[in-house]
Order: C-alpha cells, then structure tokens, then sequence
C-alpha cells in the first residue's frame, strides 16, 4: 500500500497514516506512507517514527498547498520514493470563520486555494500512477459541505464543492478502475478544534445534541478513510460518508412537539 496524505502531520490526517499502515500489515503488505504537512514539525516526525517502528516506511514531505506547484512536487517525491501510488488521501484544509459578507477576498480565495483546488491538483497529478495501480482516493469532506453553516465563511462552500469534485472524479475515473470516495467528519476533537473544546460549557452542549452522546476523535474518522481506500471497498466508489455520531440525520429531533391527524 503506497499512499500520499495530505494534512497528515496531525489530526484526522496524522491518525488515517497510522491507520492506513497497520491495515496494509495485518493484510501482508507493506505500507509505504508520505507524511505530508505544510511546514515540517515535531508531530509528523512522530507519525513517521512511529509508522517505521511498526514495520513500514514512512517519508515526511511538506509544502503549502495554497502554492499551485506544491501538489505536484509532493506526488513526485511520493512516487520518486516508492515507485507508485496506490492511494490518495487529499484531507489538508484550513477554517476561516466569520460571516460570508464580511471575508476579504483574499480569505476568500486562500480558503478555496487550499481546500478545493489543493485537492484538485493533488488528484490531477495522482491520476497517472492511481490508474497504473488501479487505486483510490479519499477526500476529506465535512459536515459543513452537506448542510450551511452561518458564520463558518468560505468553509461550508469549499467543502461542498470538494464534495462534488471527488463524486465527479469518481465517475470519471470509474472506466479505469480508480475509486474515488468522500469521508465528512462532523463535530470532531482535532488540533484546529482544541481551543473551542477546551470550553468545558460548549463541549458539553455539543455533546448533548450528538445522538451517540460523544465528540468525534481522529480515529473515528480514520476508520472511514481506511476502509474507503482498502480492498474491503473494492465496489464502493462516488460516496459520501458522514462520520458525526448521528448528529445530521436528528434535526427533526430538535423540533418541539410532534403532529397528529387525530383530534
């Protein structure tokens, strides 16, 4: 299993590297990971230590996904390194909030530049060695790409547009064996997400209106992208996953009192 994660230094990114390796070994393959992160630090030497330590190889790339040559120089380094890609993980993807009317425009277009056209150019440059490999890819999504979210900014429009460009891809590279899937993480506990649950009143309120009572961790998502991208999902091709505890499908739950025909 040879993969590219992007946004893999922490996070959701960082626990579907790991998760992705210890799948590929408890199969008998060898996982060949690259750890891509915008800015080399501590955390993704970490993920690359610890893949390594597990059996597997593990590079650590980085590069701003906001600069249009980045995608292409990290599938490079990816495939100089192990001689192909067998999957995507495009999940790299910055947050902005505030209201719609109030962004600048280069809010704006640095939200899109990292979030839709980084994941466009990072499978753009993938699809020659996904379709030598007959892979897959995942794109991280997010709940926000499936329901509006007043004040989160450009967020909820460049994950609903990631949406749409990996379902595209998908029936696009459907003829040539390449699978392409979405994962949309919900109220989820990651790195861009500590300071707001450090608040212990809105962590709590969160968790109150989550069905199965609890925020989201990394791995949860994880979990999701791995089985996405493994033979497991060998007929599974243009979805998208919503990994939020139940929480989209409870809105009528919220909703006081309950309709009746009878008198």
């Amino acid at each position: 299993m040879r993969a590219l994660v992007s946004g893999g230094s922490s996070g959701i990114g960082a626990s579907a590297c790991l998760r992705i390796a210890e799948a590929a070994l408890a199969r008998g393959s060898q996982p060949k990971i690259a750890v891509c992160g915008q800015a080399p630090n501590a955390t993704q030497d970490e993920v690359v230590r610890t893949i390594k330590a597990m059996g597997g190889v593990a590079i650590s790339l980085s590069g701003d996904l906001g600069d249009p040559a980045v995608p292409d120089q990290l599938v490079a380094a990816a495939v100089a390194e192990f001689g192909g890609l067998d999957t995507l993980v495009a999940n790299a993807g910055i947050a902005s909030p505030g209201a719609i009317c109030n962004l600048s425009l280069e809010d704006w277009d640095d939200m899109f530049a990292v979030n839709l056209r980084g994941a466009w150019l990072l499978a753009k440059a993938s699809y020659p060695h996904l379709r030598e490999s007959r892979g897959s890819a995942c794109f991280t999504s997010s709940m926000s790409g499936q329901l509006p979210h007043a004040g989160s900014g450009a967020y909820s429009p460049t994950k609903a547009a990631l949406t749409m460009l990996a379902q595209t891809l998908a029936l696009e590279w459907a003829p040539e064996g390449i699978r392409v899937n979405v994962v949309s993480p919900g109220m989820t506990h990651t790195p861009m997400s500590e300071k707001m649950y450090a608040d212990p009143q809105i962590k709590k309120a969160r968790e109150g209106i989550i069905p199965l009572g609890r925020i989201g961790e990394p791995m949860d998502i994880a979990n999701v992208i791995e089985f996405l991208v493994s033979p497991l999902a060998g007929f599974v091709t243009g979805q998208d996953i919503c990994v939020d505890g139940g929480f989209s499908k409870s809105i009528l739950s919220h909703i006081p009192g309950r309709p009746s025909s009878k008198s």
